[in-house]
């Protein structure tokens, strides 16, 4: 098996259209269903049934696509690396991120990092607490910020990176509104917003509440921090936020006080795999944050 015929393999199965990925791959229809045909004569089965001009997979042909992507990302990979072994300043990170981190704590490391390596480039993917966990240890990415960090995931390595404070967000007319710090049990009444049920920060405001006594009355729901800002200000709810959420935007008719009893806090990391090693570009960028960050907390 060649890896041309495995890059037409994957573009077609992607497509179900012969034409279509020869278009995407800029060559002729009949070298692409040229080297389908040889590749099946070799293998001794259908892969595709054809239908007109469509085709999908077979049973065998899923599962040979599903080896074919390994294959081919580890040659993306065994490529990368090569081409970054000189010169890792100027590679790729492929880096993965909660939504909670996108608008500050990421972007800041970013900046900082390329006015240092000004030719780096990067990768970036937006995904839920889970799947930031499963795709480091997959291998679909090496690198992933995550909050807080997980504990007893045999496949992933975690290096804390900072701890941050969780702060109440109330509208500017709540009756606490002028307290220049608020104790956790004095919300006991109030309706709360919170991310959907299975967020992995909903828990963390659960816990919270509990430890002291009461389950939070959930009376609105958001599906991301933005979208509870946004209920918070009009006045539907009170609600507790990761403090670096507010760094750069605490919304109109709503105000930020400190929990000053108990103490909320969130654990901010990164994580890589265990089972493998970091490209040369991403083990850059994985030292940069650790000495970043560590520089912050004593500024």
């Amino acid at each position: 098996m060649e890896v041309r015929q495995m890059r037409y393999f994957m573009e077609v199965a992607k497509r179900e259209h012969v034409t279509e990925a020869a278009n995407a791959l800029h060559v002729a229809q009949s070298s692409v269903s040229r080297q389908l045909f040889q590749l099946e004569s070799e293998l001794g089965v259908d892969l595709f049934v054809r239908s007109g001009r469509r085709v999908r997979l077979t049973p065998i042909g899923k599962i040979l696509l599903a080896r074919v992507e390994q294959v081919m990302h580890m040659i993306g990979e065994a490529e990368r690396e090569v081409k970054e072994y000189l010169e890792p300043e100027k590679g790729v990170v492929r880096i993965a991120f909660p939504i909670s981190l996108a608008a500050h704590v990421l972007p800041t490391a970013i900046y900082a990092f390329r006015k240092r390596y000004p030719e780096a480039k990067f990768q970036m993917r937006q995904a839920l607490y889970r799947d930031l966990i499963d795709g480091v240890a997959s291998g679909e990415f090496n690198l992933a910020l995550i909050a807080p960090l997980p504990t007893g995931e045999k496949a992933i390595r975690s290096k804390l990176l900072f701890t941050e404070q969780i702060v109440a967000l109330l509208p500017i007319h709540h009756r606490l509104a002028d307290r220049t710090s608020i104790r956790l049990e004095e919300l006991r009444e109030d309706a709360f917003v919170t991310l959907p049920e299975g967020t992995i920060f909903r828990d963390i405001v659960w816990k919270a509440c509990g430890e002291i006594g009461f389950a939070p009355h959930i009376a609105f729901e958001g599906d991301d921090i933005d979208a509870l800002k946004g209920l918070v200000s009009a006045g539907l709810g009170v609600a507790l936020m990761p403090e670096v959420t507010l760094v750069d935007n605490i919304p109109h008719a709503t105000v930020k006080i400190p929990l000053a009893e108990p103490e909320v806090t969130r654990t901010i990391g990164v994580i890589s795999p265990t089972q493998r090693k970091l490209l040369p570009s991403e083990q850059l960028f994985y030292q940069f944050l650790t000495e970043f960050f560590a520089e912050r907390a004593h500024e």
